[in-house]
C-alpha cells in the first residue's frame, strides 16, 4: 500500500495524476536503465503532481523537467532517480545534505530512502512552498534552511551523503569539507551545455571522482533571495 494512499484524492491524484500515471512513469524509468528497486518504489508512491503548479499537474508524470517559478525547475524524474541511485549504490547513508530544495521533490524522494534529510534553499518563496508540501504529505524527516547553498550546513556536518540540484563550475570545497570520510557526493558540474553528473566516493583510502552521465541543471548561485 502506498504511504500516501490514505490521504485525500487531491494528494493521491486522479486521471493523469493517478497511481496508474506513476506506475507508467516507473516503467519508463526501468526501461531507461534505473535499477534500484528502493528508488523506484519511492517514486512510484510519491505524488509528483503536488510539486508543480496546478496548471502543469497533468504533465507531472512525463519524464521531463518543468518550471516551478523564480527561474528554477523540478528535475526530470530520470535524473532524480539516477542521482538517488548513485547516492545509494555503495550503501545507504543515514544523514544526507541536499543543496537546492527547489520544489522539494528530490528531498521528498530522499526522505523515503534515508533516515534524515537536511536541505538548503536560497530562494525563500520556493522554500516556503516546499515546506508546505512536506507538511501536506506528512514527511517528518526533512529539516530545511533558507541560506546560501554553496555554504552547505556546517553546523550539522559531517554528512554521509550530499546531493546538489544545481551545477557549479567546480565542486565547492566548503561542501566537500562537510562530507564524512566514507560519504558520497553526487552533483552536476560544469557550464551550461557541458555539464556532467559527478560522484565522489571513498576508494582505497582516497576519494574517487566518477563521471556518470551528461546532464542539464540550473546554475549554482550564491546569496539569498
Amino acid at each position: 500500500m502506498s504511504a500516501y494512499s490514505r490521504l485525500t484524492p487531491e494528494v493521491r491524484g486522479l486521471g493523469m495524476t493517478s497511481q496508474r500515471a506513476r506506475d507508467r512513469l516507473v516503467e519508463r524509468l526501468q526501461g531507461d536503465g534505473i535499477r534500484d528497486s528502493r528508488v523506484l518504489d519511492v517514486m512510484r508512491q510519491l505524488p509528483r503532481h503536488l510539486f508543480v503548479e496546478e496548471a502543469l499537474a497533468t504533465r507531472a508524470y512525463e519524464d521531463t523537467a518543468l518550471p516551478i517559478g523564480q527561474g528554477q525547475t523540478i528535475s526530470q524524474p530520470w535524473v532524480v532517480a539516477r542521482m538517488s541511485e548513485a547516492l545509494l549504490e555503495f550503501g545507504t547513508p543515514r544523514r544526507v545534505l541536499e543543496i537546492g530544495t527547489g520544489s522539494g521533490y528530490q528531498a521528498a524522494v530522499l526522505a523515503g530512502l534515508v533516515e534524515q534529510v537536511h536541505t538548503v534553499e536560497r530562494i525563500e518563496e520556493l522554500l516556503r512552498n516546499a515546506r508546505r508540501r512536506f507538511r501536506k504529505l506528512g514527511i517528518a524527516n526533512i529539516r530545511s534552511k533558507h541560506d546560501d547553498g554553496r555554504l552547505g550546513w556546517p553546523e550539522e556536518a559531517p554528512f554521509d551523503g550530499i546531493v546538489l540540484t544545481a551545477a557549479g563550475a567546480q565542486l565547492e570545497n566548503a561542501l566537500l569539507d562537510q562530507l564524512a570520510p566514507e560519504g558520497v557526493l553526487v552533483a552536476p558540474v560544469g557550464p551550461a551545455g557541458r555539464q556532467q553528473l559527478v560522484r565522489i566516493r571513498p576508494h582505497d583510502g582516497a576519494r574517487l571522482r566518477e563521471v556518470l552521465c551528461p546532464v542539464s541543471f540550473v546554475p549554482l548561485l550564491s546569496g539569498v533571495l
